[in-house]
């Protein structure tokens, strides 16, 4: 794939996609995790990203929201699915749904959806789901102790970018190499020409080792899983939870990542705790050791009288002898139990094993007192548990790295599988939260496409009340309509309802009804309620716009654009546009607008209070449905919100005064009542 063929990638874009391992999967599978990993990409851009290149994939031309409203519609679709949400990565990835009249890209989100409808959002899974995040990748591993050497220019550059963790230097022969061994503790030569030469320092001859980079630095896979190891167990759990087929046996995971510590190295290893502390508390056991030595030399001394005849005194003065001879003469044997004593502490304390003799030689044979350590033993002491500790880790880390490379993809894997998860229970919540089916679609999966679209026992989410206190309603429309009602009768929000159904049916979501059966739509325009008339430009603009509305419908006429992927019908929802201007004019627009739509085979429904004047002004006969005022009690309209097909409805003021006649004695109000017949 060419990543600069997707629509709105340019060449930087293209290059940073480039660095990720596979920039054309997580394309086309809409992984806006992967996608948001390269350089400079946000998750909302990798979103953008990933759905042009989903529309590319099905020669989808977009623009379905044809107006600022239906625009509108689609966000607040996508606002309660985003809502149900737990993770970032979820709520961005729902933005790759979009409505289309691409019958396999509806099915594909439709077949999803399904799935997603027979899942169970327990509180468990959603609690679990509140620490996984994408994987990141550390960026600041950075090893000294090692470098990689070759005399080759190439494979210089190539290991450059294999293994940007150490540095890479070029020999040309052995005697740099051994320079290099003397200054790095380990040195791994790339070129076979090297093998066989006496190096002195540990360097080693390893050709594949580019292939291989978790063995010449462990840290990286270490590092990698230190820093995502809260979100694998997350992910773990949310397995577990949701009862899902893992891609590795999350024992396995949980015992591996329980050896690595938050700084990527290894714990838990017995062997490893020794040596550590031993180094770590080497100082202090030195001093104790002197302390014991010391005090039994000091308990000897004063349990016991010493007698020094004249002539030995004066024979010591002469030799200018002092106490460390007196005391190999009078407490030779307490001196080496003291020695002893210490030394057995020292070993004890340290739990010292291979380097017992060196530790020994820490407390002198010659008697002294105080009794002191040997610098020089101490230093080579400290020396070979240093290096033992560090080969235990070296080893370690390479065991447990090449573990934890092994599991890499299957990490991967686990979280994408449990950030996945999340926009299915989303989509379940939201289906749950507002009793939804799934819609029929025309033309998807061998429907009919006629025109229209027919909604049982449709509720919308978006009204201003609670959703259990919305009154359900059925609507349908076959081609257009003119929708009549008295005022707050539910006019606008029935047709946000068709609007909302729609745009979740083109969506391949489920809708919020018991049933809904939508023609294949390949542009949704809707338009709402303007406010005020408009000027006499800002009047024509209009025109023109709806002008154009209609002669672009004509791509569509004629059938049910099977042989056009883009095919479908337009469809034309317009609130109250005799508002633009005069009522006498815009009833005569009106019906010249329904007319051309009609002719057509758009969908259309047009709410309006000019119902009559526009029947009366049309050339066609046209239909007019009407949400019909059950009548005033105690002051407050009742209003059946389904609309009543071929009916006009009865407004506002003719129920008032047709209640006033019911009251009244006198002809008046039964005259005037009379008017509106």
């Amino acid at each position: 794939m060419n990543l600069e063929s997707v629509s709105g990638v340019g060449e930087k874009t293209a290059a940073a996609l480039a660095e990720l391992d596979d920039p054309e999967r997580a394309l086309r599978a809409g992984d806006v995790a992967t996608l948001a990993q390269a350089p400079g990409i946000s998750e909302g851009r990798a979103a953008r990203i990933a759905r042009a290149a989903i529309r590319d994939e099905h020669d989808d031309p977009g623009g379905w929201a044809a107006t600022s409203r239906a625009r509108e519609v689609y966000g607040d679709a996508l606002g309660l699915l985003q809502e149900r949400t737990v993770t970032d990565y979820a709520e961005k990835r729902l933005e790759t749904i979009y409505p289309s009249s691409i019958p396999e890209r509806i099915e594909t989100v439709r077949e999803r959806a399904r799935a997603a409808m027979d899942r169970d959002p327990d509180d468990a899974v959603v609690d679990a789901l509140e620490g996984v995040e994408p994987l990141a990748e550390p960026s600041d591993v950075r090893v000294r102790d090692r470098c990689l050497a070759t005399s080759d220019a190439e494979r210089y550059a190539e290991a450059k970018a294999a293994i940007p963790e150490v540095t890479v230097e070029v020999v040309d022969d052995a005697r740099q190499l051994a320079e290099l061994g003397r200054s790095y503790a380990t040195v791994v030569a790339l070129d076979e020409s090297f093998a066989g030469l006496d190096i002195e320092g540990d360097v080693r001859v390893q050709p594949d080792a580019l292939e291989n980079p978790a063995d010449v630095v462990p840290e990286r896979p270490l590092a990698f899983f230190a820093r995502n190891r809260d979100r694998l167990r997350a992910a773990a759990t949310v397995h577990r939870e949701a009862d899902m087929d893992a891609p590795c046996d999350l024992d396995t995971l949980d015992s591996t990542l329980a050896r690595l510590d938050e700084d990527g190295g290894v714990r838990g290893d017995d062997e490893l705790d020794r040596l550590t502390v031993a180094v770590d508390d080497l100082d202090a056991a030195v001093s104790t050791a002197e302390s014991v030595a010391n005090d039994h030399l000091r308990e000897a001394i004063e349990e016991r009288d010493v007698t020094i005849e004249g002539t030995d005194l004066l024979s010591l003065v002469e030799r200018g002898a002092g106490v460390d001879s007196l005391l190999s003469r009078e407490l030779g044997d307490e001196y080496d139990a003291a020695v002893a004593k210490a030394r057995d502490h020292l070993v004890d304390a340290l739990e010292l094993t291979d380097t017992e003799a060196v530790a020994r030689r820490v407390i002198p044979d010659d008697p002294t007192y105080p009794v002191e350590r040997n610098e020089e033993a101490v230093s080579r002491l400290r020396e070979e548990l240093t290096a033992a500790r560090d080969q235990r880790a070296t080893k370690l880390k390479r065991d447990l790295a090449s573990e934890l490379a092994g599991l890499r993809a299957d990490a991967e894997a686990l979280v994408d599988d449990a950030l996945e998860l999340d926009v299915e229970l989303a989509i379940a919540r939201f289906a749950r939260d507002f009793d939804c089916v799934m819609p029929a679609v025309g033309g998807v999966e061998g429907t009919d496409d006629d025109p229209g679209f027919d909604i049982d026992g449709g509720r919308s989410p978006l009204l201003d009340v609670a959703f259990d206190a919305v009154e359900p309603v059925d609507y349908g429309v076959d081609g257009v309509a003119l929708l009549s009602g008295v005022n707050s009768g539910g006019k606008t929000s029935t047709l946000d309802l068709v609007a909302l159904v729609t745009t979740l049916a083109h969506m391949g979501l489920p809708v919020p009804a018991e049933s809904a059966q939508i023609s294949r739509v390949r542009e949704l325009h809707y338009h709402a309620k303007t406010q005020g008339t408009l000027d006499a430009g800002a009047f024509e603009a209009t025109l023109r716009d709806f002008g154009a509305l209609v002669e672009g419908v004509d791509g569509g006429a004629g059938g049910d654009g099977a042989n056009d992927p883009a095919g479908g019908r337009v469809m034309v929802l317009v609130d109250e546009l005799e508002s633009i201007t005069e009522p006498g004019a815009a009833a005569t627009i009106i019906a010249g607008i329904l007319e051309a739509l009609a002719d057509r085979e758009a969908t259309g429904v047009f709410v309006s209070h000019l119902a009559g004047d526009i029947i009366d002004a049309a050339d066609a006969e046209l239909t007019v449905d009407g949400i019909q005022a059950e009548g005033l009690v105690d002051g407050e309209l009742r209003v059946n919100r389904s609309p009543v097909k071929g009916q006009l409805a009865r407004s506002t003021p003719e129920l008032i005064v047709e209640k006033l006649a019911d009251d009244a004695d006198g002809a008046f109000y039964g005259d005037l009542l009379g008017k509106f017949e």
